[in-house]
């Protein structure tokens, strides 16, 4: 937790984000809130949770709303915000404090930018209640300034490899255990005509494994400020092996994004030559599999798909983006004590239980062991929790949001995906980046 509070005001008179109004005081992490068990003497509270997406199951939202109506005596209404229009909503909800949110997801790499501006209540004496050092330490960070918490971790998925087991029994090609060996035998199979990679020219969360893999990054932070570092040698080696697997290995477009990417390996997702393997999430085990017509799901099957770590340059696991949210409470609310009751709710043992045997990585990793010995998915949580102890974050700054909003890393990777310069591009990238990272 080494962030500092900086350029808020720069940032929020540009417009990039602006929560004015999330919080005036020159230190927000000054206002006390009251404890947990003081809430429990409350009177009944009607609150709002916002989730991101709809990737918590429906399980679970039910078992928030009995629960928080047993604790807190008051109803408990959960709204699915897009990811797409995530940020935007929380950037217009969060300030006002009668449509506010009480509590509320974000995207992990959102959280720097929501917290920096005072968006979200400080947690910081709940912090040891709500799992203390179990919490993971990344998503905690991403969730704080200096020593106070106001985000905590939801839930982790690391990205993985999933492939098609046939195909690569059909092209005669093994695992690979090198990041150089992964181009080669997507290069085999493509060219036998028998499948080749997924990856999407847009999807930049799967394919920053190769700059992490190299040793670069996307930014770094001097003592007072973020560098963009895409046009360093090591961030360029590791998008020119990128590219080189797009070109040669792979059957997706430039302009195709991570949306496409979970169903990438089910037989009717290509008309032309399929797909081998692709990156995602553990959760995308929700979407991979034979598409069952009665249930109208996709059914894992062990035999036709197989998941491993993406390896390294020289071996080992290659470092992964690492997906998952956080989750505070709206700086703006007005029902403080109903809030904390629930966040003791999401925090609680039975709920990280319920997301580990749910396939979403517990923020509590106490409950590691449960997520994965899950043993749904033929040991896609034990491979996802294997990448998770070696993913990164995106950078901790106060301008993320901003340049997630203007598609800067999306428009970068499908530039050298279409075969554009790598280092040309990469500086034209640090540009943009630096013009917003600090706020």
């Amino acid at each position: 937790m080494k962030k500092t509070m900086i350029g808020v005001t720069a940032f929020a008179a540009a417009g990039a984000i602006a929560l004015a109004g999330c919080s005036t005081s020159a230190d927000p992490a000054s206002e006390a809130s009251p404890s947990a068990s003081d809430s429990a003497m409350a009177a009944a509270e009607d609150i709002t949770l916002w989730l991101a997406g709809t990737d918590t199951p429906e399980a679970l939202i039910e078992y928030l709303k009995t629960e928080y109506t047993d604790v807190n005596g008051g109803a408990l209404t959960v709204e699915q915000i897009g990811w797409g229009d995530l940020i935007s909503s929380l950037t217009t909800a969060l300030p006002d404090s009668e449509n506010t949110p009480d509590v509320a997801e974000v995207g992990n790499t959102q959280a720097a930018t929501f917290t920096t501006v005072g968006a979200f209540m400080d947690l910081t004496d709940h912090f040891e209640e709500f799992g203390g050092a179990s919490l993971l330490p990344g998503f905690v960070e991403a969730g704080s300034i200096g020593d106070k918490v106001y985000a905590l971790p939801y839930y982790f998925g690391s990205r993985a490899v999933f492939y098609r087991k046939d195909i690569y029994a059909a092209a005669g090609v093994e695992v690979p255990t090198t990041l150089a060996e992964y181009t080669a035998a997507n290069k085999t199979m493509l060219d036998q005509g028998v499948g080749g990679a997924y990856l999407a020219g847009r999807d930049w969360r799967s394919g920053i494994s190769w700059i992490f893999a190299n040793g670069g990054d996307i930014a770094q932070y001097d003592g007072s400020e973020w560098h963009a570092t895409l046009a360093s040698a090591e961030s360029v080696a590791g998008m020119e092996a990128w590219q080189e697997l797009f070109l040669d290995a792979n059957v997706a477009q430039p302009t195709d994004d991570d949306t496409t990417t979970y169903s990438a390996i089910n037989d009717e997702f290509l008309a032309g030559t399929p797909a081998s393997s692709t990156m995602a999430p553990s959760w995308a085990t929700w979407t991979l599999g034979d598409f069952d017509a009665d249930s109208e799901a996709y059914v894992w099957n062990p035999e036709t798909f197989g998941v491993y770590a993406l390896p390294g340059v020289d071996g080992g696991v290659a470092p992964v983006f690492a997906g998952g949210s956080n989750i505070g409470v709206s700086a703006s609310t007005q029902h403080v004590d109903g809030s904390l009751d629930l966040m003791g709710i999401l925090f609680s043992d039975e709920y990280q239980t319920m997301l580990a045997e749910n396939g979403m990585g517990p923020a509590n990793l106490d409950f590691a062991d449960i997520y994965a010995e899950n043993s749904t998915f033929e040991g896609v949580n034990a491979i996802a929790l294997e990448a998770a102890s070696n993913a990164k974050l995106t950078p901790a700054a106060a301008g993320w949001a901003s340049i997630e909003e203007a598609g800067i890393m999306e428009d970068f990777f499908q530039a050298v995906a279409e075969g554009g310069d790598v280092a040309a591009l990469a500086a034209e990238a640090d540009a943009k980046i630096d013009a917003l990272i600090n706020g």
